[in-house]
């Protein structure tokens, strides 16, 4: 094992199921592992730690200010590299790499950075004033803003509906497109004021813009589409005993995630007396663990994990 060369730095952010995750990475010093979202580096750190003179560690990132960081503070370690982009790119990448089916561990950890939620140019919090932004890559697509001004009502209903499970949709939609008429919503103030006075029933403790954010983020930025697209390209990463963990914040994505692993598992369904041999369709994935949540020590240090659920598959053929 060597040390990690990286520049000491005071990183605000907390990742995650530290513990949990390089518990469950299994890591093997002169492994191959991929941090498909990379943050500001808590869990690369951490896992470069583990790693020796011969171990490599991959990210991505979709935010130029990730990027950013890890250039400034990872790059003086020669087993470290990152990429801005995707993780729906994740098989290109490794390709490129000439690394497709060589990593021994891959992790997602989905949602929004605190960094990018105290960020409040970065718009993705009601909690501070600042432009309706919302990307991940603020250097590409369309802004909320955007969004906000060109959606047509029914389809923003849908998306607060489906992608915030948001149960007062239709009213917080008609509320905006109404406002929007008389004035562009241009600032995070603007739309959290609007959604919050059109919502009928405030939940103690938990702000009545809180969905409809999450769920506006999530369009943006295609979310749940990427997800899918990486999850789909995971198992052709990974080489055979190589493990995926992702860790989501919030139930769209760990319904996805816990549908994917349940079929990897069972394999493909096969009709009755196909001349088919059984062997060639045999489940090639294992869930290696339940669900894993924080503990309740780690949730009082870092409220911001309340929410989080880890699952854990292995490769097997």
């Amino acid at each position: 094992m060597v040390a990690c060369h990286m520049k000491e730095t005071s990183n605000l952010h907390q990742s995650v199921l530290m513990a949990e995750v390089l518990e469950q990475l299994a890591i093997r010093p002169d492994g191959i592992y991929v941090d498909a979202t990379f943050g500001r580096g808590g869990h690369a750190e951490a896992i470069l730690k583990q790693l020796g003179p011969a171990g490599r560690l991959l990210a991505l990132d979709k935010d130029p200010h990730a990027i950013a960081y890890a250039r400034q503070h990872f790059t003086y370690d020669k087993r470290f590299m990152i990429q801005h982009g995707s993780f729906a790119t994740l098989e290109n990448f490794l390709t490129n790499q000439d690394l497709l089916g060589k990593i021994d561990g891959l992790l997602f950890d989905l949602g929004v950075s605190s960094p990018q939620l105290d960020e409040a140019e970065r718009g993705f919090s009601f909690l501070r004033s600042g432009k309706l932004d919302m990307r991940m890559d603020f250097s590409s697509g369309i802004d909320a803003a955007a969004w906000i001004a060109k959606v047509s009502e029914k389809e923003l209903a849908r998306v607060l509906y489906e992608y915030g499970e948001e149960r007062f949709s239709r009213r917080i939609a008609k509320a905006i497109v109404i406002a929007r008429e008389e004035t562009p919503i241009n600032t995070t103030q603007q739309l959290a004021e609007i959604i919050a006075a059109a919502h009928p029933a405030w939940q103690v403790g938990k702000h009545p813009a809180t969905k409809s954010f999450q769920a506006v983020r999530i369009a943006i930025n295609h979310e749940l589409d990427d997800l899918q697209l990486g999850l789909s390209q995971s198992l052709k990463a990974l080489k055979i005993g190589g493990r995926l963990l992702v860790i989501s914040f919030h139930s769209l994505e760990d319904r996805i995630v816990k549908h994917f692993m349940q079929e990897q598992e069972r394999g493909k369904d096969l009709p009755a007396r196909l001349p088919i041999k059984h062997d060639s369709y045999l489940p090639k994935f294992k869930r290696v663990t339940r669900a894993i949540k924080p503990s309740m020590e780690e949730i009082h240090s870092n409220p911001r994990a309340r929410s989080a659920v880890l699952r854990v598959g292995e490769k097997i053929s």
